[in-house]
């Protein structure tokens, strides 16, 4: 079976394209790691490629979940997982590509998924609407520091989670996250660039989406209907809140854009944590070449350690 091949970083730094470059080059398929690029509809807003775009190159686990659907990581490891299966069979690459961590590692790693409970997480959820997600997650870093400082306040989704697998199991959430050891042989290759050339690709994306339509897309999505995941990803709650004429759209694309530099922020301080991946700088105008090289080298045996070649990385993960 051969490696894995998974591109990861923050938003915006062209981790798409990339994976379909390689994808092209090493007669793989792609595979979606990226939670938002999961529901059907969500495309201008999560700058999913569109079909025209893929260049033939078949791509797995796009628009496979309804808006008014909750994304699931145990669900997602299923799909991934048996993907993955028949991409082996086929003798086929697997190029892995998208930004949402937990994603990423349910697909490589070894990692558990306790049991849920209906009762147990309604009460929470109905906790976070009465006391703030603030206040579950004091709760959480009074029984699970280290899940507390890996989640954040915001993440109430998360929080929720993590609180609902403490009170099942009476053990730490952390305890059931994955650690840094592969279950499915992988070459992670991580892009990223400092931080004010990534906040001007941000920017220019925010600014992208907005021309492409992004509200036409929202307003469409809204008279489907829209679950809680889906109408609070960044860009979606923003573009619903210009809908409703809670902001103008200035402002909308000004929180769009905070929202984006935050979340590229945490997940460089998720990737950044991650010793196995190797960086590149996603401005090489030889990237697709040197990206083939790390492959061609973990293929070889011979990526005994990860190469930094994004002088930038540490300042951009701090």
């Amino acid at each position: 079976m051969s490696l894995v091949v998974a591109l990861v970083g923050p938003t915006a730094t062209g981790k798409s394209d990339l994976a379909l470059e390689l994808a092209l080059a090493l007669g793989g398929e792609v595979v979606n790691t990226d939670a938002m690029q999961l529901y059907r509809g969500m495309d201008v807003g999560t700058a999913k490629l569109a079909p025209a775009e893929r260049r033939g190159v078949p791509h797995h686990l796009l628009d496979v979940l309804d808006p008014r659907d909750e994304a699931s990581v145990a669900d997602y490891q299923v799909q991934a997982r048996a993907v993955l299966a028949d991409l082996a069979r086929r003798d086929v690459r697997a190029v892995a590509v998208g930004g949402s961590g937990l994603y990423v590692r349910a697909l490589l790693d070894r990692m558990e998924f306790p049991g849920t409970d209906a009762a147990v997480r309604a009460a929470l959820e109905e906790r976070v609407e009465t006391e703030g997600a603030r206040a579950l997650h004091a709760e959480l870093a009074a029984v699970d520091p280290a899940a507390a400082e890996s989640i954040g306040p915001r993440n109430a989704r998360r929080l929720v989670r993590a609180l609902e697998v403490v009170t099942l199991t009476g053990r730490p959430y952390s305890a059931s996250l994955p650690r840094h050891e592969y279950e499915v042989p992988a070459v992670q290759i991580g892009l990223d660039c400092d931080r004010a050339a990534l906040d001007e690709r941000i920017a220019r994306r925010v600014e992208r989406m907005w021309d492409a339509g992004l509200l036409d897309e929202v307003r469409a999505l809204a008279a489907h209907g829209l679950g809680r995941t889906a109408s609070r990803a960044v860009g979606y709650a923003q573009a619903l809140a210009e809908l409703a004429g809670e902001l103008d759209g200035a402002q909308a694309r000004a929180a769009t854009a905070a929202g984006t530099r935050r979340l590229a922020r945490k997940q460089m301080g998720w990737f950044g944590r991650d010793p196995r991946v190797t960086w590149l700088d996603a401005r090489d105008p030889d990237l697709v070449a040197r990206a083939l090289d790390v492959v061609a080298a973990a293929d070889a045996g011979r990526l005994d350690a990860p190469v930094v070649d994004a002088p930038a990385r540490r300042t951009l993960g701090s």
